[in-house]
């Protein structure tokens, strides 16, 4: 890459994860991001957020002529290969997971956070780097550091701090640590950040002298450990279809992505990677959509992970139960609703993408949506095997009694718009969901409410969609009431049991779709044409791509779903991760990375397809 544009590609990047936190790793073998203790932490490397300041942790060798790279089989354990002129290195990233962690606001918990790099000489002999640069608090602290022994050191700053093991010797720099030598064949090196914040000088001996001793059996023995839990965990998968390699890896992925002290699901784990370099459309992706809740609940319980919703589902119910007005459409990971925005002016941004934010204003926006959303993953809970107890199911009526209350009123919509409230399609069809979801739960658990009133009331929003939301001049269903604007939100209707795939209007729309807001190579915008409140322009939307293929495969056309569905996949990167949205000029990943909500959509479409296939294959025998 020039020099004047240091940063690789969005695609360059693998995730690892302890289901607390997670990092990102180049092809290079430099971690560019990771925040500590959690994944909405405070930034400990980031230079993928300001290349000069944000800090990053590399483990390399000199000379590299070729990379390759691939996950461990059925894991998240990173594996990448360096091939020099003088010979093959092997780096291991993973972060060692803890299925019974302290008490998840215990110092001791905060204290496993560890990222752990095993390089090895496979071939010839290497020469290796290590650089570690800690830069914390968003690269706003420089640290101090200090060196302990020969192998161990110590950086601190604000309420932050790490320590650092390297099995070679470490030389101190201003700020962080280094270290370099010569790796004859089969011979490793091992290195090690751990968290420590909040450190007590009282207890700085305990530690360091804890770090400083780290044996190669110790690390080796915590690689066991965490390559057997994620195979024992994928393991569970009960998918066996055509793209097992592929929905395997999303569901790694989500639970990669996951809060484990809570259940949530943050929805990507970066904040301000930009919807088009150089814009200004940066948000901050790491916190738990209710949006996503349905979603979820649905793709891992068609996979056989119905513990993972199940926890998802608890987090949903502590999170959001209390007065239905107060229903956020974001919380934090566990439950916070003060999502402040604040922009870092400090910062530079991904390849100089301004503002860079942390927090996220759209917490306190009215989206009508939520309430289906919340009604319909308590559907597909119920559905799936789970129950509805009768505390929840009061809330769940007040819900309901909001919605009856207030479905005719504008919203932000699905998109978080920034430009005034409108009578969005997709936000009253979601009431409608709310209606039927309600009025389903009641008559299948035998549960208490105003089945009839509710009934009149569904009945009432759909005629007025069909009303005021279709526009026979447009043949389509539109963006908001009153508006000419196509939105692929609109794919929605048919996948949630609003209208039939095969009904005219729907038909329609689809076509629209298809004609007015796809790229070159078929994938989806959101929208085009319509001013959101919002500077700059942005990508196609992974997710809505996905959404036209699922209405394809429920209108018979499978051959040419799975043509978009394969195309969509071969955009991934090679490790098979997605980011929010692709390019459309460049082919290139933009937007958080890697994003839940895609790899959810991934693991829906390709369960549909293999239906689709399977009852094609019955009605021809």
């Amino acid at each position: 890459m020039a020099h004047e544009d240091p940063y690789p590609p969005i695609s360059d990047y693998g995730l690892i994860s302890d289901l607390h936190s997670c990092s990102l790793v180049s092809k290079t073998g430099s971690i560019d991001w990771c925040c500590f203790p959690r994944f909405d932490g405070r930034s400990v490397f980031g230079r993928l957020l300001d290349w000069e300041k944000g800090g990053f942790f590399e483990v390399t060798a000199e000379g590299v002529r070729s990379v390759e790279r691939r996950y461990l089989p059925d894991t998240n354990v990173l594996e990448t290969t360096f091939h020099t002129d003088s010979g093959t290195a092997v780096l291991i990233d993973f972060m060692p997971t803890h299925p019974h962690p302290a008490p998840p606001n215990s110092e001791d918990s905060d204290r496993r956070r560890r990222i752990v790099r095993i390089l090895q000489a496979t071939s010839g002999q290497i020469r290796f780097r290590v650089d570690c640069q800690p830069r914390f608090d968003y690269g706003t602290i420089v640290p101090h550091a200090t060196g302990h022994g020969d192998h161990a050191g110590f950086a601190h700053g604000g309420v932050d701090a790490i320590t650092f093991y390297c099995s070679a010797p470490v030389q101190l720099t201003d700020a962080g640590f280094q270290a370099s030598g010569l790796l004859e064949e089969g011979e490793k090196l091992h290195a090690v950040v751990t968290y420590a914040p909040r450190f007590p000088v009282g207890r700085r001996s305990f530690t360091t002298h804890e770090v400083s001793n780290l044996k190669a059996s110790e690390i080796d023995e915590l690689f066991e450990q965490t390559r057997q839990f994620w195979e024992e965990w994928s393991q569970r998968c009960t998918y066996q279809g055509a793209y097992r390699s592929e929905v395997l890896r999303s569901a790694l992925v989500l639970k990669a992505l996951t809060y484990s002290p809570s259940g949530a699901i943050v929805a990507a784990a970066t904040t301000s990677l930009p919807e088009a370099v150089g814009g200004s459309r940066n948000w901050d992706y790491r916190y738990t959509w209710i949006r996503d809740a349905s979603f979820a609940l649905y793709a891992l319980s068609i996979i056989g992970y119905q513990e993972e919703a199940r926890a998802f589902k608890k987090w949903l119910e502590w999170t959001t139960l209390g007065r239905a007005r107060d229903l956020q459409i974001m919380y934090g990971l566990g439950g916070e609703r003060r999502l402040t925005e604040v922009e870092l002016k400090e910062l530079d941004g991904y390849r100089r993408s301004r503002p860079v934010r942390i927090g996220n204003g759209a917490y306190s926006q009215f989206q009508l949506d939520i309430y289906g959303e919340l009604l319909d993953s308590a559907h597909l809970y119920r559905k799936f095997g789970g129950e509805i107890d009768g505390d929840y199911w009061e809330y769940l009526q007040r819900i309901v009694g909001f919605v009856i209350d207030h479905w005719r009123e504008p919203d932000e919509g699905i998109w978080e718009t920034r430009g005034p409230q409108q009578h969005f399609v997709f936000s009253k069809v979601w009431c409608w969901v709310a209606l039927d979801r309600a009025i389903k739960a009641a008559r299948a658990l035998e549960l208490p409410g105003d089945v009839e009133r509710w009934k009149q009331v569904r009945s009432e929003i759909r005629a007025d969609v069909l009303k005021r939301g279709y526009d026979a001049d447009r043949g389509a269903f539109v963006q908001a009431y009153g508006s000419k604007n196509l939105d692929a939100a609109t794919l929605m209707l048919p996948l949630v049991g609003f209208i039939s795939v095969s009904d005219p209007r729907m038909i329609s729309t689809i076509r629209a779709i298809e004609r007015e807001l796809t790229s070159d190579e078929g994938f989806v915008y959101r929208y085009r044409g319509f001013d959101d409140g919002l500077a700059g322009t942005e990508g196609v939307f992974n997710i809505c791509t996905f959404w036209l293929a699922d209405n394809l495969i429920l209108l018979g056309e499978v051959d040419r779903a799975q043509a978009i569905f394969d195309k969509l996949v071969s955009f991934s990167n090679d490790l098979g991760l997605f980011s929010e949205e692709i390019d459309p000029q460049t082919g290139e990943m933009i937007g958080n990375f890697p994003q839940a909500f895609t790899h959810l959509a991934l693991i829906n479409t390709a369960v549909q397809l293999d239906k689709a296939r399977e009852a094609s294959a019955r009605t021809s025998g």
